[in-house]
């Protein structure tokens, strides 16, 4: 079994991540991406997720461990392993502002307007929830990213749950750090 953390750029991923190694899962990450202002904590990610789509070679090495996949490439998971897959929700004009945001302080243009940025977001997830529905190899859980900050410990009954295997329930909420909120509706 495979635990893989996904959800759009930007929706709580690197938290997910966070706590479950602070509950005593094994992930598979590395040094590829260091932590900076916009994930102080670090984002957890294995560089050869990027590749996916061209080399899944690699995947037998999540066995058993947890790997954070963007939600756009979880179509190229190979189906020979099973995956439970903690999908993080959290409202898009929250995930965009924060995309905005960092790619402004990369130097980076920001793309298309919100608006189209919130239709593209909006059609990918609707696809990939029924695409999601037809596979047998995954089993979902989707994780609220407002309910995880501001309840972790309720949040976190709910992930172990899920997963089906002893964590450290107290680490992992006190791995929620609400300061780090930044990007919330009001």
């Amino acid at each position: 079994m495979i635990t893989v953390v996904s959800g759009l750029p930007r929706s709580g991923t690197s938290l997910m991540m966070q706590m479950l190694q602070a509950g005593g899962m094994s992930i598979l990450a590395d040094a590829g991406r260091p932590a900076d202002e916009h994930n102080p904590k670090g984002y957890l990610e294995y560089q050869k997720v990027r590749s996916l789509k061209s080399d899944n070679s690699w995947i037998a090495d999540a066995e058993g461990r947890v790997v954070k996949v963007v939600s756009q490439l979880l179509y190229h998971l190979p189906p020979a392993h099973e995956y439970r897959i903690i999908f993080m929700q959290r409202d898009l004009d929250e995930v965009l502002r924060s995309q905005e945001k960092m790619l402004a302080g990369l130097q980076q243009p920001s793309g298309p307007e919100r608006d189209m940025m919130r239709q593209h977001f909006t059609r990918h997830l609707a696809a990939l929830d029924e695409w999601l529905g037809t596979q047998a190899h995954f089993s979902r859980f989707e994780c609220n990213f407002s309910d995880l900050i501001t309840k972790p410990a309720a949040a976190v009954q709910e992930i172990v749950r899920f997963l089906g295997i002893p964590l450290n329930v107290q680490s992992m909420a006190e791995a929620v750090d609400p300061i780090l909120y930044r990007q919330r509706n009001n």
